[in-house]
């Protein structure tokens, strides 16, 4: 029954909390647009540089990534995000964004080298797959919210998040969960709009499409903002803490 309360007051106070700054802040659902078109930009001039289109391409995306979540973190720290702001988003979390993609691309090789021929005979490739991408999708998910909000290095960041999760999985993957099936269930052809980067701009001539993708957008950054108010009082307060406070 605490555990019902809880889940119901904490999630009630960030979803007004949330409503409010995303009515204040509604201009950033259009930054999902610049994101998209900075990143076919990249797509077509990679080419042009031979052998280091991979690591542009890592260094932009990386960019990318560190400018929306200093956007988030400006919204759920001060509930304002100018246009200073999102430029200098760019450069914040650069180097920690590159390093958890980095260690991420270590595990992934070490993974497919030394454990994948082990257990893979008895498991097929796709039961494994399976496997691994529902504990990165579990372990992993307050990631986003622990780079912008912790001042952790990547590996600390990447430890954390699953020591997050281990102490708050059911106050966090339950709305996360809800969320993310609202959003799947109405939009469930345009989900890789919500990831900002592989729209074709042909598709956006259909009346029907720009209709969906604005209303993608603004359910992606409800669901951001929502996350990011969600992990700052769960990260600073436990169930006790949280109906203690309640009763003032």
């Amino acid at each position: 029954m605490e555990i019902l309360k809880d889940l119901f007051y904490t999630n009630s106070n960030v979803a007004k909390k949330t409503v409010k700054s995303l009515m204040k802040n509604w201009t950033v659902i259009f930054l999902g647009l610049f994101y998209m078109l900075a990143n076919l930009i990249m797509l077509a001039i990679l080419p042009y540089f031979w052998i280091l289109g991979g690591l542009i391409q890592i260094i932009v995306n990386s960019a990318l990534i560190s400018s929306y979540l200093y956007v988030m973190n400006c919204i759920i720290t001060k509930d304002r995000v100018t246009l200073q702001d999102f430029k200098y988003g760019f450069g914040v979390y650069l180097r920690k964004v590159w390093g958890i993609l980095f260690i991420a691309y270590v595990a992934s090789m070490g993974i497919n080298l030394l454990i994948l021929p082990i257990i893979g005979r008895a498991l097929s490739p796709t039961a494994i797959a399976l496997i691994y991408y529902f504990l990165i999708l579990v372990l992993l998910n307050p990631l986003p919210e622990t780079i912008y909000q912790k001042h952790y290095g990547p590996l600390d960041s990447l430890s954390y998040s699953i020591s997050f999760i281990k102490d708050n999985w059911i106050e966090w993957l339950i709305p996360n969960a809800l969320l993310i099936g609202v959003l799947y269930l109405f939009l469930r052809n345009f989900i890789v709009a919500m990831l900002f980067m592989y729209v074709p701009i042909r598709a956006f001539t259909n009346p029907i499409v720009i209709v969906f993708y604005l209303i993608g957008q603004i359910w992606f950054t409800f669901l951001m903002i929502y996350r990011g108010y969600l992990f700052d009082l769960l990260s600073t307060s436990n169930r006790r803490k949280r109906m203690f406070m309640r009763r003032f």
